[in-house]
């Protein structure tokens, strides 16, 4: 460990202390107690976890992350994204993580919202009802009227979470390297890589300004539909720790059941299913949180879209391998699946393609070979993640979170309407990218990109091959080969050539007769040559041994 890395830990030395205490009372970092330095043992206080030991390691991780607070809770909520790492059961647990975050005072509501601004609280709303209609982990939401008569919803972040989060993101950027060294399977699921995405998304969702540019971007995108409505976000009144939006007139979706005669059913689950896939599909953007409370049904029947802080956004790339990826499933193409799995999850340098293939076409045949509406998604999607997980192979966040978002859909567009299915709404998706594909306009783009690349290399080239010559010129042209075993093979070889010469040397001294002599013959000859015999039964066995003579160890 770096001394950097100690002064930053001891810095935040009471909640490091705090931190490393609660993760040994779960059997979470016994790590630390057997082999970390001595100034981290003087840090926590011994081991009391004993009587949690009979609990799985799925529910010790969640227990231990809803004691440690907002960022641990927010840290497990994205991990719940995340089973290709974590593995279904750790996924599943912690999807069953809450903040119960005790509400700010009035005053120190009032004291947010004026460090916003220039104008005073009373000088933005009329009305505020301090009673809080929900408090979360980042923040707490209200009910207000704004001076000119708007009747809006009030996002206030909570007073000093962003410093207490900033603060448990640096212990743990500090420890996860630590952790590592220590616990060598740690290694996989890149741990570091990992708290620094999470980071990433955590400080996107402190931000409330790009919330409320998420929330824009949604609206612009479904301007044209009636059957969706994104709440307006009142810019003049929003920013950084304040969001002040429309307030929708409608309930959650969890509450459909009661009013079941008075809904259509079938209609709601599927514009649902419709509105997130395509934000999907031909978005490339979607709100990652589609849990019903997030999604009301308002009065003119309308889908009302809430709780944009968690967002995610499909780079080119990825949805042009996304699309390939859907191709290929939807022609059970297990080859063609195989190579696109591998294209855009991070593989292994051990990784067996064989077997991954093989695997894959099991998994076409048991799940893809039969009517989609006898296997639900959600069974299909786990086998997937498990084969994913078994290779070793790391699938994008921005596709584990899509992953997941699908898994939420299917089971919330089951409550509201079990004929609906999931997999039959993304076909004509897949149809639509294939024909995409092939189309005209889509070819000659492709055509000018792949022109673009292949005239940037080009015109480079003159200045390469100029510069390799200057190189060759200059004797700066160094080629670096690695062989493998290059070493023992030499080693092998002039041993060989030792041996050899000292058996032919104590062969000429034996027929020279050299003194001393025993009987005629030469005492020192005979040493020499019975040394290099030695010397060749010994690298012939050598030999032997590793299979290059006889092909068996």
């Amino acid at each position: 460990m770096k001394l950097s890395d100690i002064k930053q830990l001891m810095n935040h030395s009471e909640r490091s202390r705090q931190i490393i205490t609660v993760l040994v009372k779960y059997g979470l970092a016994n790590w630390i107690k057997e082999h970390n330095p001595e100034f981290i043992k003087s840090v926590f206080v011994g081991d009391s976890g004993q009587r949690l030991v009979s609990l799985s390691f799925a529910v010790r991780l969640r227990l231990a992350f809803s004691e440690l607070g907002t960022t641990f809770i927010k840290l497990g909520q994205i991990l719940s994204t995340r089973a290709d790492l974590v593995g279904q059961e750790v996924a599943d647990e912690l999807t069953r993580l809450q903040a119960d975050t005790p509400a700010d005072s009035q005053d120190l509501v009032i004291q947010t919202i004026e460090s916003e601004f220039e104008h005073s609280f009373d000088g933005i709303f009329s009305e505020f009802s301090f009673t809080p209609l929900a408090s979360a982990s980042v923040g707490q939401v209200h009910q207000a009227t704004t001076v000119d008569g708007q009747e809006v919803v009030v996002k206030v972040q909570h007073a000093g979470i962003e410093d207490k989060i900033l603060a448990d993101l640096e212990i743990l950027k500090r420890l996860m390297p630590l952790a590592e060294v220590y616990q060598k399977e740690l290694k996989f699921y890149q741990p570091s890589r990992l708290i620094a995405e999470f980071t990433k998304t955590l400080l996107n969702e402190l931000d409330y300004v790009k919330e409320a540019r998420s929330m824009q971007r949604a609206s612009s995108f479904f301007s044209n539909n009636p059957d969706v409505h994104i709440p307006e976000v009142y810019r003049q009144y929003s920013s950084k720790r304040v969001l002040v939006m429309e307030c929708l007139k409608g309930e959650s979706i969890a509450k459909l059941q009661t009013h079941q005669a008075e809904r259509d059913a079938n209609k709601i689950a599927t514009t649902g299913v419709k509105v997130y896939l395509d934000m999907i599909f031909e978005l490339g953007f979607f709100h990652a949180d589609p849990h019903p409370g997030n999604i009301w049904l308002l009065e003119n029947n309308q889908l009302g879209i809430l709780d944009w802080g968690m967002t995610a956004r499909l780079s080119q790339g990825i949805q042009q391998r996304l699309q390939h990826l859907l191709i290929a499933l939807a022609e059970k193409d297990a080859a063609e699946l195989t190579y696109q799995v591998i294209q855009i999850c991070q593989a292994q340098p051990q990784l067996d393609k064989v077997i991954l293939e093989k695997d894959i076409g099991e998994f076409v045949y048991e799940y893809l070979e039969v009517e989609m509406n006898e296997v639900a998604l959600v069974e299909v999607l786990t086998e997937f993640i498990r084969i994913i997980k078994h290779h070793k192979l790391v699938i994008p966040t921005e596709i584990s979170m899509l992953i997941r978002v699908l898994i939420m859909l299917e089971g919330m567009s089951k409550q509201i309407d079990s004929s609906i299915s999931l997999a039959d709404a993304i076909s004509p998706y897949a149809l639509k990218m294939k024909a995409a594909q092939f189309a005209p306009k889509n070819v000659l783009k492709q055509t000018i990109a792949s022109s673009t690349r292949w005239q940037r290399i080009i015109n480079k080239l003159p200045e390469d091959i100029e510069l390799l010559t200057q190189k060759i010129t200059n004797d700066h042209f160094d080629i670096n080969l690695n062989h493998r075993n290059l070493d023992t093979i030499i080693n092998r070889l002039v041993y060989g050539v030792l041996s050899g010469a000292i058996f032919l040397g104590g062969c000429m001294v034996l027929s020279s007769k050299v003194p001393p002599l025993y009987e005629g013959v030469s005492i020192i000859g005979f040493g020499i040559t019975a040394i290099g015999s030695w010397l060749a039964a010994k690298l012939l066995l050598a030999v032997w041994r590793s299979g290059d003579l006889s092909n068996k160890k």
